[in-house]
């Protein structure tokens, strides 16, 4: 018999049983894909170790982080990517992982690698400055986040850390390069749009931020913090119908109750309707269980408009009482028992008791005070003679 039969004869077997072993590894992977389709995770864990190959550990490891065993996952992942350190796809989810478990060193370890392969892609740079957000480490971030927009220009995670960043900052004209970028690709996403009202907001600059507010409502964000900055915007910007209508929205929110009252009592205030200015801030002060200096202070604006100084004055020794470090509110008590009583000695007390608590008071007013002290003094002087 020729020896190329033989040989041939001699490896059909082998060829056989590799095929047969083949077959069952492909078999046994499809099932095991199968149950992790379905969810079925730990069965699916369970077939993949039978398996034993590159894609079976990864799959392990990904059951292991669906069914929230995070430390089997870690365990999983690190063991793979001992074995296969090329792996990104297992590298960028195990850093993923890592971020998610409060494991900084490690995701930064991890997208560190990833960031310094040859692939750009700004999924590690963002992922990255993710990472050193967490520790606080914001010039890193930050370098991490432009360097995932330089890569791709539409990256709106990335832009919004940014944005999110420079609005935090109250740094407007940076906020709004990233914002305004993010919006020219995705128009309507509630997100940006806020930023980019807050920027304004943030800024003092109140008209500019109105429509982007009006926005976010139109886009159904039917939120109480809208209402609320919203409504704060139409008063700063001498709107007053507009800002009562959103104030009144903002009272369909329980847990901004006294903060809607308060809004409408200063927006009656401020247009001279005092008896509604009255109401509203004392139903304001009414929801609230904490202190309410500023209400205190606005009733006591309000009942001197009203000619009714004992009130106002009662009014402004509350606020000064809930709020002690504010020394203009027992400024405003001095000047109030100035005009209410006719004791000298009386009304000179209440100057000398604000010298004493506030020794640092503003110059302006101290000198205000010292002027009174000696006008009342010389009064009571004469009145002796």
């Amino acid at each position: 018999m020729p020896l190329t039969v033989q040989v041939k004869d001699f490896y059909i077997p082998f060829l056989i049983l590799f095929s047969f072993k083949a077959g069952a590894q492909t078999s046994a992977l499809a099932a095991a894909d199968s149950l992790y389709g379905l969810g079925n995770y730990a069965s699916a864990i369970n077939v993949y170790a039978k398996v034993g190959d590159k894609k079976s550990n990864l799959q392990i490891a990904r059951a292991y982080n669906a069914i929230g065993n995070y430390d089997k996952a870690i365990a999983q992942y690190s063991a793979l990517l001992d074995k296969n350190p090329e792996l990104q796809q297992a590298r960028f989810e195990f850093g993923k992982l890592l971020l998610k478990t409060k494991k900084y060193e490690q995701a930064l370890e991890a997208f560190n690698v990833l960031t310094a392969s040859k692939q750009e892609n700004p999924e590690y740079y963002y992922y990255l400055g993710r990472t050193h957000e967490s520790v606080k480490n914001m010039d890193k971030a930050n370098k991490a986040f432009k360097m995932a927009v330089a890569m791709d220009s539409t990256h709106l995670r990335s832009l919004y850390a940014l944005g999110k960043y420079y609005v935090g900052q109250e740094i407007k004209d940076s906020a709004l390069v990233y914002i305004d970028k993010g919006l020219r690709f995705y128009g309507n996403d509630v997100a940006m749009i806020n930023l980019k009202a807050l920027a304004y907001y943030n800024n003092g600059e109140y008209g500019p931020a109105i429509p982007y507010f009006e926005s976010l409502l139109g886009l159904g964000e039917q939120k109480s913090f809208v209402y609320e900055k919203l409504a704060f915007s139409y008063f700063r910007n001498w709107e007053p119908e507009k800002a009562l209508g959103a104030y009144h929205k903002l009272t369909n929110f329980p847990d901004k109750l006294a903060t809607a009252y308060a809004g409408l009592g200063e927006v009656y205030f401020k247009e001279k309707e005092l008896d509604s200015a009255q109401y509203y801030i004392k139903k304001s002060i009414e929801e609230r269980m904490v202190s309410f200096p500023q209400e205190y202070a606005s009733l006591g604006r309000i009942a001197r408009l009203k000619g009714k100084t004992k009130e106002s004055m009662e009014y402004y020794v509350k606020a000064w009482e809930e709020n002690k470090d504010n020394y203009y509110n027992y400024y405003q008590v001095c000047v109030l028992a100035d005009e209410y009583y006719k004791d000298s000695k009386t009304r000179l007390n209440y100057y000398e008791k604000l010298l004493e608590m506030y020794p640092n008071l503003v110059p302006f007013l101290k000198e205000r005070a010292q002027n009174r002290i000696s006008e009342i003094k010389e009064e009571i002087h004469f009145a002796g003679n």
